[in-house]
């Protein structure tokens, strides 16, 4: 399955072809193909470098990723297969380069064109011209000459190859029936099989899987010749899921790696076709035109982030209420785009899910719903966030006598996040207006009901023990002290580099594990111990720096 490794890519380049145009991605093309000429497999790169080498912007998400470089060289292939279809095809006369054509480039190498998709995903380069009015795929001469020269071997190994003559399909039936007989998979098998015979994995594969299907009563592995029942489907999706290696289910299963990925797509997209997606529509969501301001920056969004990052709890506030002062209030403005930008994701979300057929799902259509789904919940998140004083404040004015006020927060805040959902943005009114009554109306039914079963069924003694002083240490301020120290810390790490923020998470055990020498971080980084002593300096300094400048107090 050709699935980006990492979802930070993933993401990058569905952002790109929604929101750059096409000049822009050409650019961030040229600047793919360059970045993957440059990567080393056996290294690890920061994901704000590969952002910023992409498209010229370092993001402050996943300041924390390292990405492997043999790894980052498959997310690149993917992501210059994916920017390069979602860009407009030049006429023949301006693309400005020598060009094969895809029947060219084989009959040069000698080699199908499935082979050329493979190297495609390894990174050969490919460009969509036109030419006679059509759009055909070419591989400029220079890149090609560039991939042959990196990847010598394989080029002439694909070369040498043959169709497999009636003889050896004998024989690679009958050798594979011994191995079969031992209690060996077909995936093993077909590894096997192909390193003694020089071919690849898939050819002897296919190979056994074809005479299986022509020959059911002398099948080699006869369970698979038959589909799978639902049962195993979603036995399959669970353990996908729960962390179960591919390689084990495949076995388990007799079934091959991309027989697994693609059972465990259609067992997902048929969950998602099951759920409903509710949201309030607008005649605007129609309007193509009007998405690059719906999915856009709020209003005033850089006051708001600066008002985040300024914002700390009163002195006199107890630790496990300093969640209340982590969000400022929205005005009208930002409120109502958020409503409307949340209810138009859900709206796409709606339209994808309508096309989705769970027998023919493609990877990138649930990637896409995925990342609908996390930009939905994020915006649902901030809704919830910004509206906890109301929150706070509603189950103050209702609590009584021997009730438990986290009760009635939880009960007010499941009454928010309803009213998130059913709110329409459209009529002009105030979300905390709506809130209020949806809280109110709740509150009206679920007060009785709490007096009435405490009347009925709390005893004596807990009225008693209720009505004493607790005395005991209130565990849960601790940890929310803690929680708000670590949370502190971690914002002024957000402002150093990432080698930097690992030293110091190292020396001092943020990062889990105790604290390591100054010789253990060099060896990790492949520095001196001096080297590592003038970073972890230079970096503590900034974050005194840092925290005398925003008024933060240092755990």
């Amino acid at each position: 399955m050709n699935a980006f490794k990492y979802p930070a890519l993933n993401e990058l380049a569905a952002q790109q072809m929604r929101f750059a145009p096409p000049s822009k991605r050409r650019e961030q093309l040229a600047n793919a193909e360059k970045l993957l000429a440059e990567i080393e497999p056996t290294k690890q790169y920061p994901y704000q470098f590969v952002c910023y080498r992409l498209t010229e912007f370092r993001p402050n998400n996943y300041a924390d990723l390292l990405i492997r470089g043999d790894e980052l060289k498959h997310d690149l292939a993917l992501f210059i297969i994916q920017i390069e279809r979602s860009i407009p095809p030049l006429p023949r006369e301006q693309v400005g380069e020598e060009m094969l054509t895809l029947e060219e480039i084989c009959q040069r190498f000698n080699v199908s064109t499935k082979t050329i998709s493979r190297w495609r995903l390894r990174g050969l380069v490919a460009r969509r011209y036109k030419a006679n009015g059509r759009s055909q795929l070419g591989f400029p001469l220079a890149s090609v000459e560039s991939f042959v020269r990196s990847h010598s071997e394989r080029v002439s190994k694909s070369a040498r190859f043959s169709h497999l003559s009636d003889r050896e399909r004998e024989q690679i039936v009958l050798t594979a029936r011994d191995m079969a007989a031992r209690g060996e998979s077909l995936v093993d098998v077909s590894k096997k099989i192909a390193h003694d015979l020089h071919r690849s994995p898939e050819a002897i594969r296919y190979t056994i899987k074809n005479f299986d299907k022509t020959h059911p009563d002398a099948a080699v592995f006869p369970k698979l010749t038959g589909p799978l029942d639902a049962v195993a489907k979603e036995q399959i999706y669970h353990a996908l899921q729960e962390g179960t290696s591919v390689d084990t289910i495949a076995k388990q299963f007799n079934r091959t790696r991309s027989s697994v990925y693609r059972v465990a797509n259609e067992v997902k997209a048929e969950r998602l076709v099951a759920q409903p997606v509710d949201y309030i529509h607008n005649a605007e969501f129609d309007d193509l035109s009007r998405e690059a301001a719906i999915v856009g920056p709020m209003p005033f969004e850089d006051e708001f982030n600066e008002k985040v990052n300024s914002m700390r709890p009163p002195k006199d506030v107890d630790a496990h209420m300093a969640y209340l002062y982590e969000k400022p209030l929205l005005t009208r403005e930002q409120e109502a785009h958020l409503f409307r930008k949340m209810n138009y994701l859900k709206h796409k979300l709606h339209k994808l899910r309508e096309k989705l057929d769970p027998t023919r799902a493609r990877v990138q259509d649930i990637q896409r719903v995925d990342f609908l789904q996390q930009q939905i919940k994020a915006v649902r998140d901030l809704l919830i966030e910004c509206n906890q004083r109301l929150v706070h404040s509603l189950a103050t004015k209702h609590m009584q006598i021997g009730q438990n006020l986290d009760e009635l927060k939880s009960d007010a805040n499941i009454s928010i996040m309803r009213a998130v959902e059913k709110f329409d943005y459209s009529r002009g009114n105030k979300f905390s207006t709506y809130a209020t009554w949806a809280v109110m109306k709740n509150f009206a039914r679920s007060i009785p009901d709490e007096n009435t079963r405490r009347q009925r069924y709390m005893t004596g003694a807990e009225d008693v023990f209720d009505a004493r002083h607790d005395v005991r240490t209130d565990e849960h301020e601790l940890l929310a002290v803690a929680d708000a120290a670590k949370e502190r810390v971690n914002n002024l790490l957000g402002h150093l580099d990432s080698r930097t923020r690992e030293v110091i998470k190292m020396r001092t055990g943020l990062a889990g594990g105790g604290q390591m020498t100054l010789e253990q971080i060099g060896q990790h980084f492949g520095i001196t111990k001096e080297r590592v002593r003038q970073i972890n300096v230079r970096g503590m300094k900034q974050l005194r720096e840092w925290a005398a400048e925003q008024k933060v107090e240092l755990p």
